[in-house]
């Protein structure tokens, strides 16, 4: 098979990959703020639109999984760190020439990035061969370089730069320097006296000495004095740097697209193992999570929100982590439970592990079972947009109405809190209409409510709620567990929201 991506093994994949703008959820989810922290130091290679297009075949996910494996290897690892070290130098020597202005400075710079191209190519098909790749997807990549090492293109190549280089560095040439005129000619065998100058100074060496040498921080154009004499060193050599000037023309064909998409593609894989790398000392594991289109059942262990984690580790916090399932006919989740419990953390742990599953990486916790879906709406509290002309209400009459006529049997919805701006009646009622229609969708749903009454919708809905402490009921454990809803979950949220809980008036009345 011919080697395409690294991303994706067909090409009708691949053609998804550069999805310029995130999906919807992104945001809800905080998957913005998580590629953001992944992508962090390597805004040249453009990561983002990676990470937003969910792949739609288990083949196309085990893919990336393999190579996420194989990556994983600190071998491996190295063997392209490497490599992108190295392409790094060849756009480095790339964007030096194209800010020069003389001529042969500017060749040598390009000449220069394609001799790094080709030490880079033949540095990662080195390591490959010492410790060889198992993935599909690298073995692909490994044969390809194979075959691209023994062109007769590329052997050329390294003809060309070999030669050229020997015969630049065999130019000779002389300096006579005057009041106001340097004579540029051919060298005649004058002696060195830099040779002698540097003997006769040797007697009085007396150790090494501190380098005092004035480092530039930048690096600084030709001055037109040594334009000049370049210049006229390529007259006296018209052949050698005729070859130059035609080996520059054609420079930027040197570079073979496959392996300039693969050093940018790659660093999904190098990004995502250094995220997750942060993550090892702070005890939180990641896996490899089983994905199916055919069953929607689902079961993670010791799952946790990634954007809250990174947060939680930043500041030396533990992180809490939850399991969950769906089994059998099981298909949506009512959270409901105390104010600031974990609930919308919960909603956006389920559906950020479902997105990252379907990109092909590895997902916070220690073993996962999820569900290939075709689409994920989310429903999160929005402020009010004066410019629609529309309630809050009913924008989210509006935005619900268009979710559930574009959701399949496929699709997965995370609905958070939705009505909280009308009466509980009236509540009850909307929230019974929608979930009424995702039963008759059978899709997955993740439902943060504080209606109880929601949860004995239907035998394929189960109930989960956020805890406390047992021996101090306002403190919260940011647990999620299976349980039958206890009904104060609502008088809770209005106490707090006007200020009647038994704390809040204690503090206000007199003793």
């Amino acid at each position: 098979m011919t080697f395409r991506s690294i991303l994706n093994p067909s090409l009708e994949d691949n053609a998804k990959a550069d999805m310029s703008e995130p999906p919807a959820y992104f945001a809800d989810l905080n998957l913005d703020q998580i590629v953001a922290s992944i992508a962090a130091g390597k805004q040249e290679y453009n990561l983002g639109p990676f990470f937003y297009e969910a792949l739609k075949s288990r083949d196309a996910i085990e893919y990336r999984q393999e190579v996420m494996r194989d990556l994983e290897n600190d071998t491996h690892y190295g063997a392209v760190t490497r490599f992108a070290n190295a392409m790094r130098l060849v756009r480095e020597h790339l964007g030096q020439a194209g800010k020069l202005h003389y001529k042969y400075q500017k060749e040598a710079w390009l000449f220069d990035a394609v001799e790094l191209y080709c030490q880079g190519v033949d540095g990662l098909l080195s390591d490959f061969r010492a410790a060889a790749p198992s993935s599909s997807g690298l073995v692909g990549f490994f044969a390809f370089l194979e075959g691209y090492n023994l062109s007769p293109v590329f052997r050329e190549l390294l003809s060309q730069i070999a030669t050229l280089k020997a015969k630049l560095a065999s130019i000779r040439y002389s300096l006579l320097i005057g009041a106001g005129v340097i004579t540029v000619s051919d060298y005649h065998y004058e002696p060195n006296y830099g040779v002698e100058i540097q003997a006769d100074f040797e007697k009085f060496k007396q150790g090494a000495a501190g380098d005092h040498i004035l480092k530039f921080g930048g690096f600084e154009q030709m001055n037109h004095i040594e334009a000049g004499v370049l210049d006229r060193v390529a007259r006296l050599n018209p052949e050698i740097f005729a070859e130059l000037d035609d080996f520059s023309a054609r420079s930027s064909s040197f570079f073979d697209p496959t392996i300039l998409r693969f050093d940018r593609e790659v660093q999904f894989y190098v990004a995502y193992i250094s995220h997750m790398r942060r993550f090892a000392g702070a005890g939180l594991t990641f896996c490899y999570p089983r994905v199916s289109a055919e069953t929607k059942e689902v079961r993670v262990t010791e799952g946790y929100d990634l954007a809250l984690a990174k947060t939680l580790v930043d500041q030396k916090l533990p992180v809490v982590t939850n399991d969950f399932f769906l089994n059998e006919r099981e298909r949506i989740i009512i959270v409901s439970g105390p104010n600031q419990g974990g609930k919308t953390t919960f909603a956006r742990t389920f559906g950020l592990l479902h997105h990252l599953a379907a990109i092909g990486c590895p997902v916070p916790g220690t073993d996962a079972q999820l569900f290939l879906f075709d689409r994920m709406f989310t429903h999160f509290e929005k402020e009010e947009d004066v410019h629609n002309l529309r309630g809050k209400l009913h924008d989210d009459l509006y935005r619900l109405h268009r979710t559930l006529a574009e959701a399949t049997s496929h699709s997965i919805l995370i609905l958070n809190e939705v009505f909280n701006s009308t009466s509980l009646k009236d509540a009850i009622f909307l929230s019974t209409r929608i979930l009424t229609k995702i039963i008759a969708l059978d899709a997955l749903c993740v439902c943060v409510t504080f209606i109880d009454e929601l949860a004995a919708l239907s035998t394929t809905s189960v109930s989960m709620g956020s805890t406390v402490k047992p021996d101090n009921v306002a403190e919260r454990t940011f647990k999620i567990v299976r349980r039958t809803p206890d009904g104060l979950a609502y008088a809770i949220s209005v106490a707090e929201k006007y200020g009647l809980t038994y704390e809040q008036l204690r503090e206000r009345l007199p003793s």
